[in-house]
């Protein structure tokens, strides 16, 4: 028999009543944290109902997977495909205010560079949510070289002075094969502004890296100095395509996290960013918030946790990707238009630099 996908059938195995009630128990478990039983559902659900037949509705929800018994309780929790069902069909949204919207623009320094952007909204997400706020960091290859400078230092260093996009400055000190006078880095900073300004960082760097492969023998000293400039100035740094996280500690607080061994797990997962990172990936190109609740992650460190995702673009051209990360019973009325209204936040700002 072919697998059932609880998304395309869960809408007709489930009568009203039955909906309210997961509805009821679902809402009930995300504010407390604890498996609901009959009497409770009862008295919440505003159903004249008796605990009986109630017993008997949430056995049968438990048949089919929506909620599951805890061993040490005659109430029941959600499952990750209860969860799927309330997020996907029972949910309503806490759309936010206008008051509330300008407040998150106010929190958001648009005046920052680009990485001072990046950290401020993670710390935002995750102070307004009190959960796990993560950024993915713009992907290089939609900066823009306007113009660069060099100037020398001491021990062999070079200070580099870039505009990108538009009005983005970005001071990069970078160690060089020998001392360069200070004529020298004029003339490289020269050609390179003259053939590159307007140019994308990314492709810059390997167009003139293919050069001084192709044509080292016969170059003069301006394009070798110009070269070894650049090949340092644009390179990817430690983290490239990396993500900056904030608020691990908040899911000290919550009771099904707060197990030394899985928050050794989950804080490694931060640390180690590849699982994460992968994760977000898939979202780059996706359209819209994304939800992605325990198992459907795909790795066995959020198999308690949700992940509530959304991408960012530049000039319709996705950059990155933002998210908050909890327990799988986060309250996703408030946190998914949180994460929708932020990822606008920040294409905003990053196409006001570009």
């Amino acid at each position: 028999m072919a697998e059932i996908n609880p998304h395309t059938t869960a809408h007709n195995e489930l009568n009203e009543r039955a909906r309210h009630l997961l509805k009821t128990l679902i809402e009930r478990h995300i504010r407390d944290g604890q498996p609901v039983g009959s009497r409770v559902l009862a008295r919440d659900s505003g159903l004249d109902l008796s605990p009986a037949t109630i017993r008997n509705i949430m056995a049968d929800l438990e048949e089919m997977g929506y909620l599951r018994s805890p061993h040490t309780s005659a109430g029941r929790v959600p499952t990750v495909r209860g969860y799927r069902f309330f997020v996907d069909t029972l949910l309503q949204l806490e759309i936010l205010t206008d008051e509330e919207v300008a407040k998150l623009r106010r929190q958001l320094d648009l005046q920052q560079t680009t990485d001072g952007l990046v950290k401020s909204v993670s710390s935002l997400l995750s102070g307004i949510t009190q959960l796990v706020g993560v950024v993915m960091a713009p992907r290089r290859n939609y900066q823009t070289l306007r113009q660069i400078e060099f100037l020398p230092l001491p021990d062999q260093r070079v200070l580099a002075i870039l505009v990108v996009n538009e009005k983005e400055v970005q001071n990069r000190i970078i160690r060089t094969e020998r001392p360069y006078s200070a004529i020298e880095l004029q003339q490289a900073a020269n050609y390179l502004n003259t053939a590159f300004a307007g140019k994308n960082i990314a492709q810059l760097r390997e167009n003139l890296l293919r050069e001084l492969h192709q044509t080292r023998e016969t170059m003069n000293q301006l394009m070798q100095t110009a070269i070894e400039m650049a090949d340092k100035v644009f390179e990817a740094p430690a983290g490239e395509e990396d993500y900056i996280v904030a608020g691990q500690t908040n899911l000290m607080g919550i009771a099904e996290l707060n197990d030394m061994e899985k928050l050794r797990h989950l804080f490694e997962a931060f640390s180690q960013k590849r699982d994460i990172l992968h994760l977000f990936d898939q979202c780059l190109h996706g359209q819209g918030v994304q939800i992605f609740i325990g198992e459907e992650a795909g790795f066995d460190v959020l198999q308690t946790c949700s992940v509530v995702t959304a991408p960012y673009s530049v000039e319709g051209k996705a950059l990155g990707v933002l998210g908050v990360i909890g327990p799988t019973r986060m309250p996703y009325e408030r946190v998914i238009p949180i994460v929708d209204v932020t990822a606008k936040l920040l294409a905003s700002a990053l196409n006001s630099l570009h």
